[in-house]
């Protein structure tokens, strides 16, 4: 068993902000500006903390309290894979988001890092908050970011530190709709993962169709890139030949799955309808333009930014706090 920070038993080590920022509820930046009687905070946040460092005999150290007079605070940013046009659009809105708040961003790529954990511990280091898509269990997120104010974009099924949810259900329903609508009796959906387990938004499609009395079988692809759309593609006319409408992971895939279509002959949308998911810029520069389902990305990078800078400020909880964003049906030329 650890022994307890601040106790005074053999074996007890001494506190560290920390263990006070996780006793009081707050960041490790409100802990400093309670413990230095800096401005912005609330009276009410400040006497939590001081009670918390108090009942855990908390010393700050000399370091700590040399760097009470720097102003530069920074957002970091995690990401997966700038190859994917995703991740530079969403980046593009955190930086602008966090510059209209005075702040500064600095960026983490996981993909094909060789120490993911490493890396998002390097970074929590640097930065004042954390935000993005950290490739990082719960418990491995409680444990390089403990007293970091930290929020998960695309929560999903992860519970620690805040979240942006992003909401798909209903678009994905007025997608069903309107595919129903042009006549489409075959859809097919292209996910990306496992055989057998689909995401979380290909489930929804899939749950979408269900309600509507339509059976839609899947085909998967091996990741979210241009070439696995290209791959799953041809993989899906081979499956199914009669194909008529064709719901993709996201723009990437859809935008490899068109090349695959355009390759076979196939007219989009004469014979088959493609939609993507994520309302990505790529989808007005493909021909035919692509039907998706939009997220606002401003709204995304709002939100989290919003939530981290609040959790900063010793407004926000650390943990439980989330935001919804949802999706939206945009028709164009695919469908």
């Amino acid at each position: 068993m650890t022994p307890r920070a601040g106790g005074a038993g053999p074996g007890s080590r001494p506190a560290t902000i920390i263990d006070v920022a996780e006793a009081a509820g707050v960041s490790r930046q409100t802990v400093t500006r309670a413990m230095n009687d800096m401005p912005g905070i609330k009276v009410a946040t400040k006497e939590r903390v001081l009670a918390a460092a108090k009942e855990l005999a908390y010393r700050p150290s000399r370091f700590g309290r040399g760097l009470v007079g720097h102003t530069q605070r920074t957002v970091g940013l995690v990401v997966d894979d700038l190859m994917n046009p995703y991740y530079p659009q969403l980046a593009s809105a955190v930086v602008s988001s966090a510059r209209d708040r005075g702040w500064n961003v600095i960026l983490a790529q996981t993909a094909k890092a060789a120490d993911q954990y490493s890396l998002i511990a390097d970074l929590a280091k640097q930065a004042d908050v954390v935000i993005g898509y950290p490739a990082l269990t719960d418990t491995q997120a409680q444990e390089v970011l403990a007293g970091v104010p930290f929020v998960r974009i695309d929560m999903g099924e992860y519970t620690y530190g805040g979240g942006v949810e992003m909401e798909v259900d209903d678009a994905m329903g007025d997608l069903a709709d309107h595919l129903l609508e042009r006549g489409s009796q075959r859809p097919v959906l292209l996910d990306v993962g496992l055989p057998g387990f689909p995401s979380a938004r290909g489930q929804s499609f899939l749950t979408a169709m269900a309600d509507r009395g339509v059976r839609v079988p899947t085909v998967t692809a091996a990741s979210k890139s241009l070439s696995s759309g290209v791959a799953g593609g041809n993989a899906l006319l081979a499956a199914h030949p009669d194909v008529d409408a064709i719901m993709t992971f996201n723009d990437i895939v859809a935008c490899g799955a068109l090349k695959a279509l355009h390759e076979a002959g196939v007219d989009v949308p004469g014979r088959v309808r493609l939609a993507g998911c994520d309302g990505l810029n790529l989808g007005r520069f493909v021909s035919p333009e692509l039907t998706t389902l939009a997220v606002d990305m401003n709204a995304v990078a709002e939100s989290a930014v919003g939530m981290a800078l609040g959790m900063y400020d010793g407004e926000v909880p650390l943990q439980g706090v989330r935001a919804r964003v949802a999706h939206h049906l945009l028709v164009r030329a695919s469908t």
